[in-house]
């Protein structure tokens, strides 16, 4: 499980990036989601949430979806295969 820390949230950022996703925080009422639109992978996290809810989000968006792994370094396929044996517990 990864610690609720500005830092988490940098390193699953970072992760949806090389994976060809591009992460937008906007205002509203929704919750956060991917989704592929006009080719172009798009990660919108409600702005209005609080760390521990949007480390949680893209966690579960990470653990769902299907991954090509082959552009990750061997530390960052790591770190996506820990995220996806990971369960939320609540």
């Amino acid at each position: 499980m990864l610690p609720n820390t500005q830092h988490s949230l940098d390193k699953l950022e970072a992760l949806l990036k090389d994976l060809g996703y591009r992460v937008r925080y906007e205002k509203g009422n929704f919750k956060t989601g991917a989704c592929v639109l006009q080719s172009s992978k798009v990660v919108v996290v409600n702005r209005f949430s609080n760390l521990e809810m949007k480390i949680g989000a893209l966690m579960g968006i990470l653990r769902d979806m299907p991954t090509d792994s082959g552009t990750l370094d061997e530390k960052q396929k790591q770190f996506l295969r820990s995220i996806k044996q990971t369960k939320l517990t609540i």
